[in-house]
């Protein structure tokens, strides 16, 4: 079923013990040995994150940024690798932190042309809008399961291309991480089973239901399903004077960065929201911190009640 989500036929494809941010150090720690030419895109919090590992890793980062709220350009990402050779590109898709959605098909052609591997963070983009890793031609991807797979939190699925996994196979030195070793994991999700940690089984159980579910609604009609209610919470803000704050055609269906009027306390109003209404919104991180509200509609819960239940606790705080 990771399989079918992920639109992949990798074999190497499992839930990681550990929360999205577990996916992301997989596979990082198994990709690159030290001294390794790493490009990492960056436009917002996560990306930064990326940044952040694989220098722990050892990697020499090569930064490709883009103001937060806008998408890493192909451009961009070409001219830097110009006359490089790097081992990787790493790219978030969906930035959790700013609502943005950046394309990736262009970037991976790109990366691959230079000889890279393409690792792709699908925390926020799996089962809420479409994610090929096939068709995208990426070599590792991970997620996480409390976002749009509509799942506890707990899990981290990830895949790896046959390429991706051949070079954590042969690695000169050995993957910093005991835990999230995939050369010992292979060989307690294959065939026999090797003990390797106690998995949490009931997270597994959990994560079946979810899938089961999402191929049930199937692939395209939930990814309609997010952007639909996403049009209708656009809509609705419109009445009450509020935009998006991320690019223009680039913008998430399931992490909407709405913008704060100028004058409004930000955080008053979700605090309002939460304590009135019993509705919870993110707020801004980093250079958007104060200037944006992340509302989430994913999975189970993008619904147009939910939206209009939203548009209506906002409207009698924001004119009340």
């Amino acid at each position: 079923m990771l399989r079918s989500v992920f639109k992949t036929n990798n074999e190497m494809t499992f839930p990681v013990s550990g929360t999205g941010s577990a996916g992301m150090e997989f596979c990082f720690v198994n990709l690159i040995e030290p001294g390794d030419e790493v490009v990492i895109c960056i436009n917002g919090v996560f990306g930064m994150r990326m940044a952040d590992l694989a220098t722990r890793c050892g990697a020499n980062v090569i930064k490709v940024e883009a103001p937060w709220g806008e998408i890493v350009r192909p451009d961009q990402v070409k001219a830097a690798l110009t006359g490089k050779s790097p081992k990787l590109v790493a790219l978030v898709h969906a930035e959790t932190s700013t609502g943005t959605l950046t394309p990736v098909e262009e970037i991976s052609k790109i990366a691959h042309d230079a000889g890279a591997l393409m690792l792709l963070d699908t925390v926020t983009s799996l089962g809420g809008c479409e994610v090929d890793i096939d068709g995208w031609n990426i070599d590792a991807v991970y997620s996480g399961t409390q976002k749009c797979l509509s799942c506890p939190p707990g899990l981290a699925p990830v895949s790896l291309s046959s390429r991706a996994l051949e070079i954590a196979n042969n690695r000169k030195s050995k993957v910093q991480s005991w835990y999230l070793d995939v050369n010992l994991l292979s060989g307690y999700w294959g065939s026999e089973r090797v003990y390797h940690h106690t998995a949490p089984i009931s997270m597994n159980y959990a994560l079946h239901e979810a899938l089961r579910l999402i191929l049930e609604e199937g692939l395209e009609a939930r990814w309609a399903r997010h952007q639909t209610n996403h049009e209708r919470l656009v809509e609705g803000l419109k009445g009450l004077g509020l935009g998006i704050a991320s690019q223009e055609g680039h913008q998430l269906w399931q992490l909407n960065a709405v913008t704060v009027p100028e004058g409004t306390d930000e955080a008053k109003v979700r605090k309002q929201l939460l304590e009135e209404f019993q509705i919870e919104v993110g707020a801004g991180l980093g250079p958007m911190k104060g200037k944006i509200w992340r509302v989430g509609l994913m999975g189970q819960s993008s619904q147009a009640s939910y939206v209009d239940r939203y548009l209506q606790a906002m409207t009698s705080i924001l004119k009340g």
